[in-house]
């Protein structure tokens, strides 16, 4: 019999990866493996062959610096229907900071400049011209998976201030958010959770894991696979002493 699988696109793992945005890799290949599932990780950079968003599974993206988004979202606009197309199909999309601001309508940044966005969501960034003045330090929200509300713990460091995301990811009770003293934090559409927190985000929060898994393997299989339990104790521990 066959291993089940995921299939992972890892987007620009050369120039997005900042705060240990890979660990969120790392973290689901483990997850994955640790229950017998196979985890195919792929990347795309400036120069491979397109990519078919449409036959992964889950595809990742973490956060850069502004001159990293200018170089990339010239690169990542050509692939702007292809990537509505996979959104439609139900593909799952983590998008960490940088990556969360490119799938709005634009980033502005400290100089006035416009990196256009995807457009593909309708919230949008603008930099405070104060370069000193951002919004860093461990964050806190309230997370609603399934109908189970969870505290998932992260860290943000951002100078892009956020505004209309309609349907955030969770409510702040620790930190800033999209915004300088935001109630809100990132942007949550079923198989969409772009966010500012990194740290990696997935190695703090194992209930976060296992629900982007287990949606990945549901929509694949049909099959309403139950996820066999880990040991979580360690990483439990970790998080009662950040919390």
């Amino acid at each position: 019999m066959k291993m089940k699988e995921l299939k992972i696109l890892y987007l620009y793992p050369d120039i997005l990866e900042l705060y240990g945005d890979y660990g969120n890799i790392q973290v689901l290949r483990y997850r994955l493996e640790q229950r017998g599932f196979q985890a195919i990780i792929e990347p795309y950079s400036i120069g491979d062959t397109p990519p078919d968003f449409k036959s992964y599974d889950l595809i990742f993206a973490g956060g850069g610096a502004d001159q990293e988004q200018g170089i990339l979202a010239q690169d990542l606009i050509q692939y702007k229907d292809a990537i509505q197309e996979a959104i439609k199909n139900g593909v799952f999309f983590l998008l960490i900071c940088g990556a969360y601001q490119l799938f709005g309508q634009y980033y502005k940044g400290v100089e006035g400049e416009k990196i256009p966005g995807l457009e593909i969501f309708d919230y949008y960034t603008e930099a405070i011209s104060d370069r000193k003045k951002r919004c860093i330090g461990n964050i806190i929200i309230e997370v609603n998976l399934n109908g189970k509300m969870t505290k998932v713990i992260g860290f943000e460091n951002h100078g892009g201030q956020t505004f209309n995301s309609n349907t955030p990811f969770g409510t702040v009770l620790s930190g800033n958010g999209n915004k300088f003293g935001d109630t809100q934090e990132g942007f949550f559409l079923n198989n969409v959770i772009a966010t500012y927190l990194h740290g990696p985000l997935l190695a703090k929060n194992p209930e976060l894991s296992d629900y982007i898994i287990q949606y990945c393997l549901n929509r694949k299989y049909q099959e309403n696979i139950t996820l066999a339990p880990l040991n979580d104790d360690f990483e439990n521990k970790c998080r009662q002493q950040l919390l």
